[in-house]
C-alpha cells in the first residue's frame, strides 16, 4: 500500500481529512512540544479506531507538514 493510500484510507475510515484531525488534536491539546509518537498514535487508535500502520502514517504526515516537530523532523 502506498503512503498516499494510507492517508486516503484514513480519510475514508474517519470521515476526516488530516487537516481536520490536526484541528481536533489541537483542540484536545494532544500536540505538545515534546510529543512522542506513542502518545499521538495511541490517541489516534482510541479516538478514531485506527490501526498501528495507519496511525504511524498519520504521524509521518504530521511531521512532514511540520505540524509536529521532533528531533528527526529534518532528517
Amino acid at each position: 500500500m502506498s503512503f498516499q493510500a494510507y492517508i486516503d484510507n484514513i480519510t475514508i475510515k474517519t470521515g476526516k481529512t488530516p487537516d481536520q484531525i490536526r484541528e481536533e488534536a489541537i483542540s484536545q491539546s494532544i500536540i505538545t512540544e515534546d510529543m512522542k509518537a506513542t502518545t499521538f498514535t495511541n490517541w489516534l487508535k482510541n479516538e478514531y479506531q485506527l490501526g498501528h500502520g495507519h496511525a504511524m502514517a498519520l504521524w509521518k504526515y504530521f511531521i512532514e507538514h511540520e505540524w509536529i516537530v521532533t528531533k528527526y523532523s529534518s532528517m
